[in-house]
């Protein structure tokens, strides 16, 4: 028995706890609540388990004292049984594996905190989520899960299984840890998460109640138990041992728990009594830990898993490949919100007790953890809810932030000594900052969540034509003033840019003075392409870009990217990229009537329309950076950009809002075509941490019948994607999770923006169109790329630390004129007394209570990716932190909920030869 709770998806959070907005979908989690503890305490049989911390979390700080014992019984007792357990159940392909790790351990904790060891879950339930990522099977392991249970599988993938009876089988779900610390246990639910056909006795059901009364004309025992015998010796031949299990409930059921448990009583007493006739099938109450205990006891060799569930289809042309973009902003929003909670934590820790309650007020980080970790629900950052549903998660997220400024800027007067008002300019993203548009003085203040420094591109909105930017020490800093590239909605008319350069785990502060009598903003060149209008060709310094480590060729004719070169392993490669669309399906097909929609991505033909064979282009040269700005229509632009000492090239790409006057609907994506020889082969992250190989028309554990070219082949690029050959690896880091694939040899293509017009009838009943007040003409997204070129041996030493980068962005706040200078106490700090080796990645500094800090080191270079990073590293943690003193350290699992010295898990045998 069981009931599946969105944390937000038709209604939002609050609407589904409440049971408000029944007129949208009926549900009331808190009644669910109620009743099902009410029914377990009728009959000491009865099971129950209950998945989402963070609904269970609301519904018990409203309990009195004699319902939280009366539960604490029932756990313990075995018959309330948690699984999952982290605060929501969340996406799998959409969600970095650090703010997913973030969000268990707060919900793993709660259950800790208030059952103890009995209310830690055993199982990973991930019933809903739409395909499966191997980084979250490693992270289960690592967790301490003994099993995880799912419901939706590629169909092709789920009849071969069945007709080979490996529904149940063993994940081996990392390259690079040594067996079994990342095996895990999965097995494949029957029915999704849904009952056995005719058994829903939910009140949103249709099906008959048990009817045992033999008085009566429709007494139907007889016949409910011989469908339940016929669905049970199906499903039995289908799996490997004698038991087999069976869900109970489905979405927000058991609000009227005495309808499920008076009907289950009757099955379970009817099934039963047929054994003195011989029947061999035994019903009970269960929960998924039992059955998986069971399934140990067996002893049995399970088939061997190593690559992953993606894509997810549920029929030849329905590819769940759509939502790996969908609502690209919030998926933007939630990679930025990320990055300020990580800085939240660390601040909290570095400032000390007075970075909650500072000169500036009362801060926190709980508001901001419970929003992220609101946010990884699979109807949050995947993009598949209702608009006004994503609209309550961006305003979570905002105000999580708000609270967290308060924390950070308390923190940063504490280590830095100043106590002026910090300023945060949170659009910069659209190029408005009032103070920097207005200030002829002001300081700015970039704070590093890394441990290692960074060099980071300050791009700031201003109204003036020079400036003079200083250091931490006084010394004058590079700087150049640009026309902006403005979304029409601040009022700086050009940029201030300047490369900063943060310690680790630290800040670093440079002061920016107007100077009145300076020269004119960087001079730009504008220029047609000759393939539109017929003119001399322009001087080839207009069509190169050129830096310390990177040369870059556009073609005179077209605008366009041409080549790329690294001018430290002198490589070159030829390089075109072009902005692309796919028209999107209605549903009025021949083959099928499968519309696209927030879930699924179904393009009406193979070839995507190109946007513009040519570009309009605007060129900037300066030793601070140079840009290529292209135009290709009114709804696309992009600024191809180097910085002074970046190995990177950055396309700054800006789409929207998108035209829909043919009805139908566009998805854009972007192209890259290359040199490079890939035979078919292309490689993507799984939730930003290991990578996986990808062929196209292809899957390692069957035979593939394509029938979706296009959607069939792409994948979830969470942070990075890229092809490579024997000589050249080119890769792409992103700035979000996003869909991309390589549908032609040496192409990699990523799909950035999707609006629709039809539903995709996957139940969110509504087109994915977003508009907003400030867009109401369809929103305008912005958003980075970031491409790097080496030699394939050494490529993850470069593109590793990009991708960290990216996700850990610095933080800016700002400070208005006299608030510091030279005769500020500190300008500069870093909270590490070294920085941490190249492999090391600090993932989590955060409080854990008064006395202590939970601190996480990871590894972040996968097996035999690296010849040097991939080596085993030592950390001295006593010499780890400049301001810390270290007293003591004990081990926890991954989530934090258990030591480590104590982590018991079943053990699992791979068939022979596996």
């Amino acid at each position: 028995p069981h009931t599946h709770d969105d944390v937000g998806w038709l209604k939002t959070v609050d609407q589904y706890y409440y049971g408000d907005r029944n007129d949208i979908q009926h549900a009331g989690v808190q009644y669910i609540l109620d009743s099902v503890v009410d029914q377990l305490l009728k009959n000491p049989d009865r099971r129950f388990i209950y998945v989402e911390t963070a609904f269970f979390y609301r519904w018990w700080k409203r309990q009195s004292a004699d319902v939280r014992r009366t539960v604490r019984r029932l756990v313990d007792e075995g018959r309330l049984e948690f699984v999952n357990g982290g605060w929501c159940m969340s996406d799998e392909a959409t969600t970095h594996y650090s703010a997913v790790i973030d969000q268990m351990t707060m919900g793993l904790r709660f259950l800790n905190d208030t059952f103890g060891p009995c209310g830690r879950p055993r199982v990973a339930w991930h019933i809903d989520p739409f395909g499966h990522a191997r980084e979250h099977a490693s992270m289960f392991a690592q967790m301490g899960y003994d099993g995880f249970f799912f419901g939706r599988l590629d169909y092709q993938d789920r009849s071969r299984r069945r007709i080979a009876r490996e529904q149940e089988l063993l994940w081996r779900a990392s390259d690079s840890l040594t067996p079994p610390m990342a095996d895990l246990f999965t097995g494949i639910l029957p029915n999704g998460y849904n009952p056995p056909e005719g058994f829903c006795w939910d009140q949103s059901c249709d099906d008959p109640p048990i009817r045992d009364d033999p008085d009566l004309e429709d007494y139907n025992v007889d016949d409910v138990v011989k469908r339940f015998l016929a669905i049970a010796n199906t499903q039995a031949k289908v799996y490997k041992t004698n038991h087999i299990i069976m869900t109970m409930g489905s979405d927000f059921q058991y609000e009227n728990a005495n309808l499920w448990y008076k009907n289950l009583d009757k099955l379970i007493r009817y099934v039963n009594g047929r054994q003195a006739n011989g029947s061999r099938v035994h019903a009970l109450y269960s929960t998924p830990s039992c059955y998986l205990q069971e399934l140990h006891r067996a002893n049995l060799t399970w088939a061997l898993k190593t690559d992953d569930f993606f894509p997810y289809a549920d029929d030849a042309h329905d590819l769940w490949t759509g939502y790996f973009t969908s609502r690209p902003a919030l998926k933007r929003y939630e990679r930025i919100s990320n990055g300020n909670l990580q800085t939240c934590n660390q601040l909290e820790v570095l400032g000390g007790p007075i970075s909650r309650n500072g000169p500036f007020g009362k801060g926190d980080s709980q508001t901001m953890k419970k929003a992220m970790a609101v946010a990884q629900h699979h109807d949050a950052v995947s993009g598949t809810e209702k608009q006004h549903v994503a609209d309550d998660y961006a305003r979570r997220l905002a105000g999580g932030w708000l609270r967290c400024q308060v924390l950070v800027s308390n923190s940063l007067a504490a280590l830095s000594g100043s106590t002026a008002e910090r300023i945060y300019c949170d659009k910069l993203n659209v190029s408005v900052c009032p103070l920097t548009e207005s200030s002829s003085k002001f300081s700015v203040n970039v704070y590093n969540p890394l441990a290692r420094p960074v060099s980071w591109p300050v791009r700031l909105p201003v109204n003036g034509t020079s400036y003079k930017v200083s250091d931490a020490e006084g010394r004058s800093v590079d700087c150049q003033v640009c026309v902006c590239v403005c979304v029409n909605r601040g009022f700086a008319v050009n940029e201030l840019v300047f490369q900063a350069r943060a310690p680790p785990l630290g800040f670093t502060t440079y002061s920016v003075s107007l100077l009145r009598d300076g020269p004119p903003a960087a001079s730009t060149r504008r220029r047609t392409p000759t393939a539109i209008q017929n003119k001399v060709r322009p001087p080839l310094c207009l069509c190169v870009l050129v830096l310390q480590f990177l040369r870059v060729t556009f073609d005179p004719d077209t605008g366009l990217l041409s080549g790329l070169s690294n001018l430290e392993t002198k490589q070159t490669i030829k390089l075109t990229q072009n902005f692309y669309w796919y028209n999107a399906s209605d549903g009025n097909n021949s083959k099928s009537d499968q519309p696209s929609g927030a879930y699924i991505f179904r393009p009406n033909s193979s070839t995507p329309f190109v946007i513009s064979r040519t570009a309009k282009t605007e060129t900037v040269q300066t030793s601070v950076l140079q840009e290529v700005r292209q135009w290709f229509s009114p709804w696309v632009s992009q600024v191809v950009r180097l910085h002074g000492d970046s190995r990177a090239l950055e396309l700054e790409w800006t789409v929207g809002p998108l035209p829909i006057d043919d009805d139908l609907g566009k998805e854009v994506i972007t192209r890259l075509d290359s040199s490079i020889q890939t035979a078919e082969y292309f490689y993507t992250d799984s939730n930003g941490r290991e990578i996986l190989q990808r062929k196209k028309d292809f899957r390692p554990t069957w035979i593939l019948r394509q029938s979706e070219p296009v959607a069939g082949n792409y994948y979830p690029i969470n942070s990075r994607a890229f092809i490579k050959d024997e000589v050249d690896q080119l890769t792409v880091v992103t700035d979000r999770s996003q869909g991309g694939s390589s549908i032609q040899n040496g192409s990699l293509e990523i799909m950035l923006h999707r609006r629709l017009l039809y539903d995709d009838v996957r139940g969110v009943a509504e087109p994915l169109n977003e508009t907003s007040a400030l867009f109401p003409e369809g929103l305008v997204v912005r958003g980075r790329l970031l491409l790097s070129l080496d030699r394939p041996p050494t490529a993850a030493d470069a593109h590793r630390p990009l991708a960290q980068q990216a996700v850990l962005q610095p933080t800016l706040t700002e400070e208005g004129e006299g608030a510091c200078g030279r005769w500020s106490p500190c300008l500069q700090f870093s909270g590490l007394q070294a920085a941490l080796p190249p492999a090391v990645h600090l993932l989590t500094l955060t409080q854990w209570d008064e006395d202590s800090v939970l601190l996480r080191l990871e590894h972040q270079f996968q097996s035999r990716e690296s010849k040097e990073n991939s080596r085993p590293v030592t950390v001295n943690l006593q010499k780890l932190f400049s301001t810390l003193e270290i007293l003591g350290a004990s081990e926890l699992n991954l989530s934090a909920n258990q030591w480590k010295d104590e982590m018991k898990r079943f053990h699992w045998t791979p068939q022979t030869g596996m």
